[in-house]
């Protein structure tokens, strides 16, 4: 089969080329893939040192199943597929169960690819703030992959959404999605919010839980600003209303018993009925990955980069 594999000889570190298939475990469906999204983290460090020669990166695919999983579990040969897991820059996928969601025959694979990680780490940490109708819930990094997802979520929760967006033109597509307010950095933001969800890290997250009312919880998921975060003193006193408040960090695949095929079920059919906006910024063949990884890197994407396998 055909994939996308680390090569540093190569001036973007990745290359197109043939690689075994890959042979799945009794628990494991084969899948065709179809199409793929880029994440920033997963390219920075596909096109970093860290990763070998020849290894296959890739944690969002969408496809179909050619074979089914020999112990019976998961969906049957045919089905359309949104999948999480290692290896999906590639023509074709292993895939647990457990990390594999079915949707509808009509849905647009490139829109379901983008669901696994910024779809479910959205929800997932919108679940661990409690119920959000009528509370303000701030989202850092409000127009990339995880953000926009979070918006919208946050929004048909209920919530009172104040989304931080350092581009002013993504501005009015957020509120589109669902936010009430928008603001370019936490520090803007006068009234205080109940929760966060910080997907970049630094001053802003400093900025962020400055904002906290008692009781608040910021979740740090991302951290774009590639930066170290440095508390004043007088962030920790608890002083002036703003006691009892929490930073906690996050990890999608932090529990490996975890099973995540009712969650990406619903969001590929939340996708499919158009209830959702999966945010592609960019869509085109693997052929043209460079370009795409590029853009992510230089941070001109806001939104998901779609490749489309074939």
């Amino acid at each position: 089969m055909r994939a996308l594999v680390v090569d540093h000889t190569s001036p973007g570190h990745l290359s197109l080329t043939d690689v075994p298939d890959p042979r799945p475990a009794p628990h494991e469906a084969l899948v065709r893939v179809e199409a793929v999204s880029l994440n920033f983290g997963e390219v920075h460090t596909a096109t970093g040192p860290e990763l070998p020669d020849g290894t296959v990166p890739g944690w969002d695919a969408a496809g179909v199943v050619v074979r089914a999983a020999a112990d019976g579990s998961g969906p049957a040969e045919g089905e359309r597929v949104v999948t999480l897991g290692e290896a999906g820059w590639a023509e074709l996928r292993a895939t647990p169960a457990t990390l594999l969601g079915t949707a509808p025959k009509d849905a647009d694979p490139g829109a379901l690819s983008t669901a696994p990680v910024a779809g479910l780490s959205a929800l997932h940490v919108l679940r661990r703030m409690g119920p959000l109708l009528g509370r303000r819930v701030m989202i850092t990094g409000a127009s990339g992959g995880v953000g926009r997802y979070a918006v919208q979520l946050a929004a048909r929760a209920g919530a009172d959404v104040v989304a931080i967006s350092r581009n002013p033109a993504q501005a009015d597509g957020l509120r589109a999605l669902g936010a009430h307010e928008v603001h370019p950095e936490p520090a803007a933001v006068r009234q205080p919010v109940s929760a966060v969800l910080d997907n970049v890290g630094g001053q802003h997250l400093v900025d962020a839980f400055a904002s906290l009312s008692a009781g608040g919880t910021l979740f740090s998921v991302g951290r774009s600003a590639e930066s170290d975060v440095v508390l004043p003193p007088d962030a920790l006193l608890g002083n002036e209303g703003r006691h009892d408040r929490s930073i906690r960090t996050f990890f999608l695949l932090g529990d490996s018993t975890t099973v995540f095929s009712a969650d990406l079920t619903w969001l590929a059919g939340e996708l499919a009925a158009g209830r959702l906006d999966p945010g592609i910024s960019w869509r085109g063949p693997w052929t043209r990955h460079s370009e795409a990884v590029q853009l992510l890197l230089d941070r001109r994407l806001h939104g998901k980069a779609v490749l489309e396998i074939g």
